[in-house]
């Protein structure tokens, strides 16, 4: 006689939480929300760190939507512009606009400001060339 085996169960593997989508593209390294104050760090499409608070350009200052490359990094950036305002942990990716640890309860001026953690992890996590994406 043979014995039959018992046939073997499978788990499905959980589906990603709906919540930890980012609304960019899979070329975005780094995507910003503005409509609700978020921004993702992300690697092929999925996100890897977020969503995080942010605050964006007052009215004046408007922060553009559009897609963008890291141009370059400045952990110590003081603004040429604004008083020399420090900017620690810039990641500049459209002109004077940058990612920079700043307050998450006043608007900037066109900025992306981060919690201090936020922009040490963005800082550390983009390169020159990496795309960033910014959507309503």
């Amino acid at each position: 006689t043979t014995k039959t085996q018992p046939p073997k169960t499978t788990t499905p593997k959980p589906k990603p939480e709906p919540s930890k989508e980012a609304p960019c593209s899979t070329a975005a390294k780094a995507c910003i929300k503005l409509s609700t104050n978020q921004s993702w760090v992300m690697q092929d499409g999925k996100v890897t760190y977020g969503p995080v608070k942010i605050t964006h350009g007052r009215k004046g200052y408007l922060t553009p939507p559009g897609s963008f490359r890291v141009q370059f990094k400045n952990k110590n950036h003081k603004s040429s512009i604004f008083n020399d305002a420090p900017m620690p942990w810039s990641v500049f990716f459209n002109g004077g606009i940058a990612f920079h640890q700043g307050s998450l309860s006043q608007l900037s001026h066109g900025c992306i400001h981060l919690s201090p953690a936020a922009a040490q992890k963005y800082f550390g996590s983009l390169a020159v060339g990496d795309v960033v994406e910014v959507v309503r």
